[in-house]
């Protein structure tokens, strides 16, 4: 086993059962990126990507647009969320996005794989499933990233991410609705691999089914809180399951 999962976090028989029923029925995998594929800012830091945003944000005299919290926060993706709600629609939320998205860019370049996902991602193609990124990360680092690993062809063109709409971000359904539209499939045939309570929230309002993705222990304990009846702690076990694959009675 790796990092990603420890032995006291191996699901059990019925849990295995659940999962292998789960991914048999799903003609459609979507997944989020940054977590289930990859650690998105494993080298390029996620919190100084957050503070320069914020420095960007004063240097133009706007401090007063964020919070204390959101000043402080490690997460520039809140930072981006606060402007939104305060300037839709505006230039300032476009260049804002767009710096972001640059940053992203430049983390893609470090970005760890998610142990298990780059087989994960191949075997499930290649069993004939159809995979799409849904994302709130820019989808152009998500491309950036997959094209690094050579899994660009498992799910182009079906890369749906961030755009300067920051309404439609998860737990919106927008990028979901969107990846099932142009896939012509149907919710009950798709099923979303998320880390996140927003890509649960976001599944449940598209009508897909879900699958926690969880690091640790903590992050298990925050999805099945927030309502996630399947999560798994490393990928291994999909892996396992497809390769070992048998029909649902």
């Amino acid at each position: 086993m790796t990092s990603d999962a420890t032995s006291d976090a191996t699901p059990g028989a019925k849990e295995i059962e659940g999962l292998r029923e789960l991914i048999a029925r799903a003609q459609v995998v979507l997944w989020d990126f940054d977590g289930p594929i990859c650690r998105l800012f494993a080298g390029h830091k996620a919190e100084r990507v957050a503070a320069e945003l914020v420095e960007w944000l004063e240097n133009r005299g706007l401090r007063g647009l964020l919070t204390d919290a959101e000043r402080e926060t490690l997460d520039p993706q809140v930072v981006l969320r606060a402007v939104g709600r305060r300037r839709p629609g505006s230039d300032l939320v476009a260049e804002l996005e767009e710096r972001l998205t640059q940053e992203e860019l430049r983390a893609a370049a470090s970005a760890l794989p998610t142990a298990y996902a780059d087989p994960l991602v191949r075997t499930w193609t290649a069993v004939g499933a159809r995979l799409a990124v849904t994302t709130n990360n820019s989808p152009r680092a998500a491309h950036s990233y997959l094209e690094t690993r050579g899994l660009t062809d498992c799910f182009a063109p079906h890369l749906y991410g961030r755009t300067q709409q920051l309404h439609h971000l998860k737990p919106h359904p927008h990028c979901l609705d969107r990846a099932l539209k142009a896939m012509g499939a149907a919710p009950s045939a798709a099923v979303m691999i998320g880390d996140s309570a927003s890509d649960l929230d976001a599944a449940r309002e598209a009508g897909v089914p879900f699958l926690g993705f969880a690091r640790s222990a903590l992050k298990e304990k925050g999805l099945r809180a927030a309502g996630a009846g399947h999560v798994v702690r490393s990928l291994e076990p999909l892996l396992w399951l497809l390769r070992s694959r048998r029909p649902v009675r």
